[in-house]
């Protein structure tokens, strides 16, 4: 099966992919790295930037998918959660590390279009999926805030004013398309994500997009997997001295030399 080849370059746009990582930072856990600081475009390849809970987020500065379809040799089917809570995100998450991961996915799938904005995306995220214990107004603030400032220069660079809908046909999407387990237990599932985030600027423009790795770490709590600063960062001691999963599309070879697991995505 063959593969259009195809540059993403999204310097610095990356608050989509963004999200989970912006919320557990918070917490002072979050690592989300994907070879670019933003500060200048890094050589083109695979992103191998190091798990650092200082590390700048932002997406692989360029990636070309290869021309030939490699088969991921791992697939899953993610579970669903089992209802929708007050903030419209799939919650009530299956007892295991599958639907551990599937709740890592639903905090990290994110659709900034319209009225909808990434303050909208982040504060749901907050919300709906991180654990009690890293939950405050100052945190709920400081998010706000952030994803204000955000949603201003993503605003600026699709042409309106700040506060005013995105352009018709105008799009910033996130989709976790990969993972790694790092450990597991009945309680507590650390992952490495693999996620896709796409913009597109309005109805006639091109569509560029990005990939980025995310660090993350859920515990078992009353009745439903929660992302967790103390779940993160014990997988961020776990990971250190590894050798970190390629940032790569599946369908790359080093996804499946990674040990990736691609998602199978529900029809």
């Amino acid at each position: 099966m063959g593969r259009t080849r195809g540059t993403w370059n999204m310097k610095g746009m990356w608050l989509a992919g963004g999200v989970l990582a912006a919320v557990l930072a918070l917490t002072g856990y979050a690592v989300l790295s994907g070879g670019g600081d933003g500060g200048g475009d890094t050589p083109a390849g695979k992103g191998r930037a190091s798990a650092s809970a200082s590390a700048s987020p932002g997406p692989s500065a360029t990636y070309a998918p290869p021309d030939d379809w490699t088969e991921p040799n791992s697939w899953a089917a993610l579970p669903r959660g089992k209802r929708t809570d007050d903030h419209g995100s799939q919650v009530g998450f299956p007892k295991t590390t599958e639907g551990a991961v599937a709740m890592m996915l639903a905090a990290n799938t994110t659709d900034i279009e319209g009225n909808k904005t990434n303050a909208d995306e982040q504060l749901r995220i907050y919300r709906s999926y991180i654990g009690k214990a890293d939950q405050s107004s100052q945190n709920a603030e400081q998010i706000e805030l952030n994803a204000q400032s955000s949603d201003k220069a993503l605003a600026k660079q699709m042409g309106v004013s700040p506060g005013q809908p995105l352009p018709s046909g105008a799009y910033v999407r996130s989709t976790v398309v990969g993972y790694k387990i790092i450990k597991k237990s009945d309680t507590e599932v650390s992952a490495w994500l693999l996620s896709r985030v796409v913009q597109k600027n309005g109805e006639t423009a091109k569509e560029s997009g990005s990939y980025t790795r995310t660090l993350a770490g859920a515990q078992w709590e009353d009745g439903d997997w929660k992302l967790t600063g103390d779940a993160t960062a014990r997988a961020q001691q776990d990971v250190q001295g590894q050798a970190q999963p390629h940032i790569v599309a599946p369908g790359d070879a080093d996804f499946n030399s990674s040990r990736w697991t691609a998602i199978r995505q529900a029809s």
